[in-house]
């Protein structure tokens, strides 16, 4: 809705199967007023395929979180936000293959979680 993402709330993003990547796939926040990592419990606040070994969903895909807190049995999929701060995300892919340079694979949009 363009309004930026609310450190108070929780956020999905959805990556399909099979990220097309000879490496490994990163998620870093970031403070939207100071441009740099967002101050957190967890340092860093972010989510990679091979330091934090991710859990895939059964069709593959893997849903990462993003809030202030974990929603429940989704701690390897969660990077933490902070009350009070806005925030962006960056996507990295590290080795990219030709589906995701080509736009033929690419994860959804980030959604506020009811």
């Amino acid at each position: 809705d363009g309004q930026p993402f609310d450190g108070s709330k929780t956020y999905k993003l959805t990556m399909p199967p099979d990220v097309p990547v000879n490496n490994f796939w990163s998620f870093t926040v970031y403070d939207s007023q100071t441009r740099s990592m967002l101050q957190t419990d967890r340092n860093p606040p972010a989510l990679d395929s091979i330091q934090n070994n991710p859990v895939a969903n059964e069709d593959g895909t893997i849903d990462i979180y993003f809030g202030p807190e974990a929603p429940d049995g989704k701690e390897e999929n969660w990077i933490q936000t902070v009350p009070g701060k806005s925030w962006f995300t960056a996507m990295r892919m590290y080795g990219p293959l030709a589906p995701w340079l080509e736009g033929e694979w690419r994860p959804s949009d980030i959604g506020l979680m009811e």
